[in-house]
C-alpha cells in the first residue's frame, strides 16, 4: 500500500469528526497532525521535510500549505481565504474522544489546568484524563504578562464543551486549589458535571447539626486518619457551598488531600484526585516529553491554538494506539520474571501501588505508528482503552525527608514574610 493511501484513511477519520470544516481545514489538519505524531516534532521544517516525501510534492509546497493553514485569514492568498475558528473545533473533538472510548464503563474523567511557555504564554487548558496522559479538549492561549481574570475564560471553556457527553454518563472534572473558585463549582455543575476541587486546609466548615465552624484539619489530626460526608464549607455567606467534603491524610504526605464535590459520600472516593496528576504528564507529552513545544517560535496567540488544535489531534491518535497496545499486554509485568540463585532481589512493589510505566501511550502509539510504515501496512487508527479509576490513595513512593520539609517550611516561610513585607510597603 502506498504511502499517500495509508494517510487517506486517518484523513477521512479527521473529516468525519470536524464535519464543520471545509476541505482544505480538515485536509491541513490531518496533515498537521499525521506529521506531528510520525516526526514527534511541531517543527513545520521537518514535518514538511517528511510529508513532501510522502505525498510526492515538493517541499516547499508543503511547507506553504501547511503555514497557510494556521494563519489569519488576511495573511492567505486566494479569494476563498477563511480563518480557523479553533474555538468550534473544542465540542467535536471532545464528542470524538467519547465516540473512540472503548469498553462498558461509561465515565470520563476532565481536568482543569494551566501551563506556561517561558515569559511568552499561558495557556488555560480542559484535558481528558486516560491512562497516564491528558488530552487537551480545549484551551485558551493568554500572553504570560496578561493581566485580569481567568473566570470568564474557563467559563467560556467549560461551555464550549457543554452537551458533548451523553446524558448518561458520570463525568468528573478536577483542579487543583489553585483554582477553586464557587463561581468554578458552579460552572462545572451546570454542564451536568461533578465538581471534585481540591481546597486549602485553611478553611472551616460544619457537619449536619453543628452551629459553629471549625478548621478541617480537625476530621484529619494525623497521618492515617481520613473522612467524610456532607458540610456547609466557607464561613461567609457569599462563599458558603453546600457539598460533599472528602478528607485523607495518607501516610507519607506532607499534607491531607482535601476536596469538596457535588456527589454524595458513598459514592464518591478521594482516591480519584489522583487521576488529575496525569495533566501533568499531558503537559509534558505536550512539550520535551513528546511534541517539543518548548522549542515554538510563535508569537501570535491565535497561530499558537491552532497549533494546539493539531497537537491534540495528533494527541488522540497515537493516544489511542498506544492504549489499545498497552491494554493487550505490551507492557510486561517485571514480577513474572525467574529470580536466579543468588541474583540481586527487586523490592516488590506494595500491591496499593499501580505499575509504573516505562512508556507513556502516547509514545508506544507513536511507535506504533512508526511499525506499520517500516511493514508497509495500513496506519493503526487504534482505540482509547481506559483503565480502572484509583481506589485507594497511593502512598508516595520515598518517605518524607525531615531535613528537606524543614527547608521547604523554611522557604515558605521566607515568601510569606516578603509578600508581607511588600503589602505593608504598598500600604506606606
Amino acid at each position: 500500500m502506498a504511502c499517500p493511501q495509508r494517510l487517506s484513511a486517518w484523513q477521512q477519520e479527521v473529516s468525519s469528526a470536524f464535519t464543520h470544516l471545509s476541505k482544505t481545514q480538515a485536509s491541513g489538519l490531518a496533515l498537521w497532525s499525521a506529521g506531528i505524531a510520525l516526526t514527534g516534532s511541531v517543527g513545520i521544517a521537518q514535518i514538511s521535510a517528511l510529508l513532501a516525501q510522502v505525498l510526492g510534492q515538493k517541499e516547499g509546497t508543503v511547507f506553504q500549505r501547511l503555514r497557510e493553514w494556521y494563519l489569519d485569514a488576511k495573511h492567505k492568498r486566494g479569494a476563498h481565504r477563511r480563518d480557523l475558528d479553533v474555538a468550534s473545533c473544542f465540542g467535536p473533538l471532545l464528542r470524538w474522544i467519547v465516540v473512540r472510548l472503548g469498553g462498558e464503563e461509561h465515565r470520563l474523567a476532565l481536568a482543569l489546568d494551566a501551563t506556561t511557555l517561558g515569559d511568552r504564554w499561558t495557556i488555560l487548558a480542559v484535558c481528558v484524563l486516560v491512562r497516564g496522559c491528558a488530552i487537551p479538549v480545549a484551551w485558551k492561549v493568554l500572553s504570560a504578562h496578561a493581566k485580569g481574570s481567568w473566570r470568564p475564560h474557563w467559563e467560556s471553556l467549560l461551555a464550549s464543551l457543554k452537551g458533548q457527553v451523553p446524558a448518561g454518563w458520570q463525568v468528573l472534572v478536577l483542579a487543583d486549589r489553585g483554582l477553586y473558585a464557587r463561581w468554578l463549582y458552579t460552572a462545572i455543575a451546570a454542564c451536568g458535571w461533578h465538581p471534585f476541587l481540591r481546597i486549602n486546609l485553611a478553611v472551616k466548615a460544619r457537619g449536619p447539626g453543628e452551629e459553629g465552624f471549625d478548621w478541617l484539619s480537625r476530621w484529619v489530626p494525623r497521618p492515617g486518619t481520613s473522612w467524610k460526608g456532607a458540610v456547609e464549607c466557607f464561613v461567609q455567606n457569599k462563599s458558603r457551598l453546600g457539598c460533599t467534603l472528602l478528607l485523607q491524610w495518607e501516610v507519607g504526605y506532607e499534607h491531607p488531600w482535601a476536596v469538596i464535590t457535588d456527589l454524595s459520600a458513598t459514592e464518591a472516593q478521594i482516591a480519584w484526585y489522583g487521576l488529575r496528576a496525569w495533566v501533568e504528564a499531558g503537559f509534558k507529552d505536550v512539550k520535551r516529553g513528546g511534541w517539543g513545544w518548548q522549542h515554538s517560535k510563535m508569537r501570535d496567540a491565535d497561530r499558537v491554538e491552532r497549533l494546539w488544535l493539531a497537537m491534540a489531534v495528533a494527541m488522540l491518535w497515537t493516544v489511542s494506539v498506544g492504549s489499545q497496545a498497552e491494554s493487550r499486554g505490551a507492557v510486561a509485568s517485571l514480577v513474572s520474571l525467574p529470580q536466579a540463585p543468588g541474583a540481586y532481589q527487586r523490592r516488590k512493589r506494595p500491591p496499593t501501588r499501580p505499575q509504573t510505566r516505562r512508556l507513556s501511550c502516547l509514545q508506544r502509539g507513536r511507535l506504533g505508528l512508526l511499525a506499520a510504515l517500516m511493514q508497509a501496512e495500513a496506519l493503526p487508527l487504534g482505540t482509547i482503552v481506559p483503565e480502572p479509576w484509583p481506589e485507594v490513595v497511593t502512598p508516595p513512593r520515598r518517605p518524607p525527608d525531615p531535613a528537606r520539609q524543614h527547608q521547604r517550611e523554611q522557604r515558605r516561610a521566607y515568601k510569606r514574610r516578603r509578600k508581607a513585607a511588600g503589602r505593608r510597603q504598598s500600604a506606606a
